[in-house]
Formats: structure tokens, C-alpha cells, sequence
């Protein structure tokens, strides 16, 4: 029972140096960093619904003639209905780039959550909680 209490009283006399403080440091800006782009996506992805579902709606008008609205900035401009198509498509694949640079981010920043993960659980063991807690 002594050489147990030995191992417990260790492992919790981990010194922390200032290069571990500063990977500690380097997982919270990271992982802070990865939910605000986790949040950016998902506004990104809800403007590719709106703009996916104004364009599923412009499909279904029958007259040609009509001028269909599209804003630009705080104006609205009137186009033909294929002007306005050809403006959602590309505001579309805009808007599909931007969330595949953001998820390619998402990815790179989970890489170095990993490496990091790895490096501070391998020194601290259970007297540090990396873990996010999804509540």
C-alpha cells in the first residue's frame, strides 16, 4: 500500500514548465479558434440553404417577362430570371468555397488539437482534462 501511495503522490508533482504552459495555451487559442470557424460554417451553410431555396423557388416561375429583386449590399436590383439564376450559382459556389477553405481549417486545427492532446496527456496523464464538454 505505501508503494502505491508513492506512485499517487508522483504523478499529481508534475511540474509544469513554461514550454508546457505554452502548449496548454496553444490547445485553448486552437480550440477556441475551431468553434468560432465551426460556428462560421454553419452561418455559411444556412445562406447556402437560403440561397439554394431562393433558387429552387425562381425555377418555378412560368413568366419570363418578370424582373425577380436580387440584393447587393443594401439594394435591391431588378434582373430577367436567368440573370438572377446565374448570380444565385455563382453566389452558391462562393459561398460551397468558403465553407470547403473553413472545413480544410477545421481539419488542420484538429491536427494540431491531436499532436498536442498526445504530448500533454503522455506528461500529465489524468491531472489534465483536454476534453471538450459538450453541454
Amino acid at each position: 500500500m505505501a508503494a502505491t501511495m508513492k506512485k499517487t503522490v508522483a504523478a499529481e508533482d508534475v511540474n509544469v514548465t513554461f514550454e508546457d504552459q505554452q502548449k496548454i495555451n496553444k490547445f485553448a487559442r486552437n480550440t477556441n479558434r475551431m468553434t468560432e470557424l465551426k460556428d462560421e460554417i454553419e452561418a455559411k451553410k444556412k445562406s447556402l440553404q437560403n440561397l439554394e431555396d431562393a433558387s429552387d423557388d425562381l425555377m418555378m416561375f412560368e413568366d419570363d417577362s418578370l424582373l425577380v429583386p436580387y440584393q447587393i449590399g443594401d439594394v435591391f436590383i431588378s434582373h430577367t430570371q436567368e440573370e438572377t439564376q446565374e448570380m444565385l450559382d455563382a453566389a452558391k459556389t462562393a459561398l460551397q468555397e468558403e465553407i470547403k477553405e473553413l472545413e480544410g481549417r477545421v481539419s488542420a486545427i484538429q491536427e494540431v488539437l491531436g499532436d498536442l492532446k498526445v504530448q500533454l496527456y503522455a506528461k500529465f496523464g489524468n491531472n489534465i482534462n483536454l476534453e471538450a464538454d459538450e453541454s
